[in-house]
Parts: C-alpha cells; structure tokens; sequence
C-alpha cells in the first residue's frame, strides 16, 4: 500500500483514499474505511457537503448527519470545474489508492475523471463508483435517491404488504444509502485484497438498485424462488402485521419465540404445554410459519397480562430471546453500552462537545485507535496540496483564484 503522510493506526493504516463522495451512501463507506485508519481525503466544492446545512449547527456547516459519516477525514475544497481544480485532483490520484465517487458516471466523464484516463497516471488505482443503477441497462442514466430505491427494489410493497391496512411507507431511515454504504466498504477492502495478489487496480461500480433487490428478495421470494412456482411472494413470519414489539402492563417488549424449544417453554410458562402437542400451528417451524398471524396475535394477547421486567425474567430462564423496546432516549442508556464504552464525547472545533459512537469491529492485532473529529470544510486543503507537492505561494494563489479555501 502506499504510504500516507498522517500516521492512522488500524488494519487499513497506510491507505490513502480519494473520496468524491457525498451526501451518505459514500461517505458512510468512506468513514468505515477511515475508521480502519485509511487517510481519507474528502474533496469537496467551495461550498461544502450539501448534509453540512442540514440541522442544528446547519449554519456552521457543521450539521449533525455530516457529523455522523465524516469522522477520521481529512477535507479539501478544489472546485472541479477550474482547470486547476481538476489538475490537483489528478495529482493526488499519482499517490492514491482508491478514488471513490458516487455522482453518475456521465458526470465523471465530463470531468475528464474516467477510470481510463486515471487509471494511465495510476495503474494502481482502485476506482469505486457508487450510484443508482448498473450502467449496463436501460436505467443507466437515471437518478437515484433511498426513496426512489425503497421503492424500485420493492420495500414499500413489502411495507404495504405488511401493514394491517395495505398503506404503503418508506423504513424511516437512510436504508438504501447505508446498506449500500455497507456493502461498498467490503467490496473497496476486497480490491484492495486482490490488488495486493495481482499488483493492479480496477474499476469497481456498486449499484444500488442492484445491491437492494437481493436484500429484499432474498426473504421475499419465497415460493417464487422455485420454477415452476411452490407458492406465492412474501416470508410470512416477516409479512405478518401482527409482528411487532409486543405491549406488556407496563411498556413494550421484544421477544422471538421461533424455534421448537421456544414454543415449548413459552407455552410452559402459560400453563398451556399441552397445545404443543396437540395444535397443529405449534407442530413444526412450517406450520407456524403459516400460522404466523395468529400466533402473534396469541402472543400478544398473553404478554399483556405482565410486566415487561416479569417476562424478561420468565423469557430469558427458558432461554427465549427477549428484550425491551428502546426509544431514542434509553438507547443513549443501554448499559450494555455503557459497559463498553460504546458513546462517548469527543470535541468538534467550532461545535463543541459531539456524541460519538465507537468502532463496531473490535480488533485485538491491529486496533483503530485515532480519532480526527469530523473535519471543517478546507480544513486541510494547504496541508493535503503541500503533500501533493504544491508550494505555499501556489496554494495561497489557488485560494486567491476560489479553486481551493
């Protein structure tokens, strides 16, 4: 790997990444890689990452969703459109390990910025596009959004399928953007693995249209996995509307009681042991996968009649999963977490005190043990053009001319 200038510890320490990334999807998988220590450079227009004006501290620039995925990055401003702009970044590209991007490749293109042309002043480079749809078909230029892809790769009719009165929704959260984050992180660490067997780099695209719809259909399919057809769409555990944290006299709770032994304790605890053996719904996995309405709904019309902290005692001795239904609030107060240390404060310059969450991977041979706060924008624009090689009176005319601040 080549060798950065700002020493990361980590399994990825030493890797320099060219990140042309905004909003979420690459930036999620741009953080997890810096959490590794890679040296993540995020270039960004004169004005910024759009997710920076989002929210409180929007004004500063420093708003809490560009918080959440822009830790351990460095930032540089080069406006791509001036000539200068796109020289540095094909200067940073000599050195680089991976450029990642997540416009559509006909912007690239414009830019001049195709793995081609890149790839022939790095034949190392690792090229990581991330966008809505595989350039191969019909749907190539298009757009893409987590709505839009919520909806192309079938969650929203999962959702109304689902609901007890066939409304349809959107997963009130980022899912597509995060997933597909997800999964680019492990497809970038894998280049970088066959890199190191074969000593050239690639170009790489991960489409999220392509990433979700076997996210979704892999429980989804269901009997239309089979041709000719064994049965209808949809995992009737999953599709099931009665499936939901479950109301006790006090709260909600969470518990799954799915496999035989599950069944067998549960319907013990009730005094109702016998109906394991003599109703057809509780007799095998398949049954109560057709039956999973109903049992839900049995369920639920017994855990009402205790506390949630008598069911996770009762639940948790017969070896059934269970657990409370955090809000937002009583995550922050999860002792498990607190136990590991898994939040903690961590001064942001011009913000203040910021909640961080941990690495989630723990390593015992090569641990991520840095820690950048989420950068300002053109934090580090003089320090990143002067490892590139440009000298102070070139940077401080870059900044004269708005290529670079």
């Amino acid at each position: 790997m080549m060798e950065s200038s700002h020493s990361l510890s980590g399994p990825l320490a030493g890797v320099k990444i060219i990140d042309v990334t905004a909003v979420l999807m690459g930036p999620s998988a741009t953080q997890q890689l810096a959490d590794l220590g890679a040296d993540v450079i995020k270039i960004e227009p004169p004005d910024g990452d759009k997710t920076r004006a989002i929210g409180p501290m929007g004004d500063r620039k420093m708003g809490p969703i560009f918080l959440g995925v822009n830790r351990n990055k460095r930032s540089l401003v080069l406006d791509l459109k001036k000539p200068e702009g796109l020289e540095a970044l094909r200067r940073l590209v000599k050195t680089a390990d991976v450029l990642t991007y997540n416009v559509r490749p006909a912007a690239m293109a414009r830019l001049g910025l195709t793995y081609e042309a890149l790839s022939a002043l790095n034949p190392r480079l690792i090229y990581v596009g991330m966008f809505g749809f595989s350039q191969r078909g019909r749907y190539a230029p298009s757009p893409a959004f987590d709505d839009l892809i919520q909806a192309a790769a079938g969650v929203t009719a999962s959702m109304s399928a689902a609901s007890a009165d066939g409304s349809a929704g959107f997963v009130p959260l980022n899912l597509m953007d995060r997933s597909v984050g997800l999964y680019a992180f492990g497809v970038i660490a894998s280049a970088l693995y066959a890199r190191e067997k074969t000593g050239q780099g690639q170009r790489v695209d991960v489409p999220m249209f392509e990433t979700m719809v076997p996210y979704v259909l892999g429980d989804h399919l269901y009997g239309q996995k089979y041709q000719p057809a064994q049965g209808g769409f949809g995992y009737p555990r999953l599709m099931s509307s009665a499936r939901r944290p479950f109301r006790t006299k006090d709260a909600q709770v969470c518990c799954v009681i799915y496999q035989d032994h599950h069944w067998k304790a549960f319907l013990g605890i009730l005094g109702m042991g016998h109906l394991y053996d003599t109703d057809p719904r509780f007799k095998d996995i398949t049954a109560r996968t057709m039956h999973a309405d109903e049992l839900n709904l049995f369920v639920e019309k017994h855990l009402v009649e205790k506390t949630t902290a008598e069911w996770q005692q009762l639940l948790k001795e017969a070896d059934v999963p269970v657990f409370p239904a955090h809000t937002f609030e009583t995550l922050l107060e999860d002792g498990h977490l607190n136990d590991i240390g898994f939040f903690r404060d961590e001064e942001v310059p011009g913000v203040g005190a910021v909640r961080e969450t941990a690495v989630p991977s723990e390593w015992f041979g090569t641990p991520a043990q840095s820690y950048r706060p989420p950068p300002t924008l053109g934090q580090h624009s003089a320090e990143v053009l002067a490892e590139a090689g440009y000298g102070p009176e070139e940077i401080e005319q870059m900044m004269l001319r708005g290529v670079t601040r």
